[in-house]
């Protein structure tokens, strides 16, 4: 099973986005959205930006 998005819907009806590992683990999952398109429009944000992220180590 490769890496991937999962829309799902909670028991408030808002949309949530969650990225799974081919193992089956939620690697992290995004706030609620109203709409299904907003989840879908946060994934496209994800795969466009994610690449050139910035990773930023407060623990230091």
């Amino acid at each position: 099973m490769p890496y991937k998005f999962e829309i799902t819907k909670d028991k408030a009806g808002e949309f949530r986005v969650r990225f799974k590992a081919p193992n089956g683990e939620v690697m992290f999952a995004t706030e609620g959205y109203s709409s299904k398109a907003s989840a879908k429009n946060a994934i496209a944000s994800m795969q466009k930006n994610g690449p050139d992220a910035e990773v930023d180590d407060t623990t230091d």
